[in-house]
């Protein structure tokens, strides 16, 4: 697998939290945030490691070979420090589509997620 993209971001609750939020995206219909688009599948949980890591599926059927994996640390105080790492097998997706893909992942992780934390 390649990587195709990545970025770290703090997230405000710690990493138990959000090792929670990402393993099951769901749980909480007061505060949904993976909110998917038309090409857009829900992703199954590959492998989670509580609270460190977890690895999802892919979340676009044109795509079927993606992943995405996540890994959260302590961010030295009550949050946590997130990193998103999109990886696929070659060939990579043309330049068009890799920057869409990227572009989804930040939206849900960075910001749809982090809003449902209150930032």
């Amino acid at each position: 697998m390649l990587e195709a993209g990545s970025r770290t971001r703090t997230q405000p609750p710690p990493p138990a939290i959000v090792f929670e939020a990402l393993t099951e995206p769901d749980r909480d219909p007061a505060r949904p945030w993976l909110q998917l688009l038309d090409d857009e599948q829900s992703p199954q949980v590959l492998r989670a490691e509580h609270p460190h890591l977890v690895l999802w599926s892919s979340l676009w059927p044109k795509r079927p070979d993606a992943q995405v994996r996540f890994d959260l640390e302590s961010d030295g105080g009550e949050g946590t420090q997130l990193r998103w790492t999109l990886l696929v097998a070659e060939p990579l997706p043309d330049p068009s589509l890799l920057g869409h893909l990227r572009k989804r992942l930040n939206d849900l992780i960075n910001a749809n997620l982090r809003y449902t934390f209150g930032q």
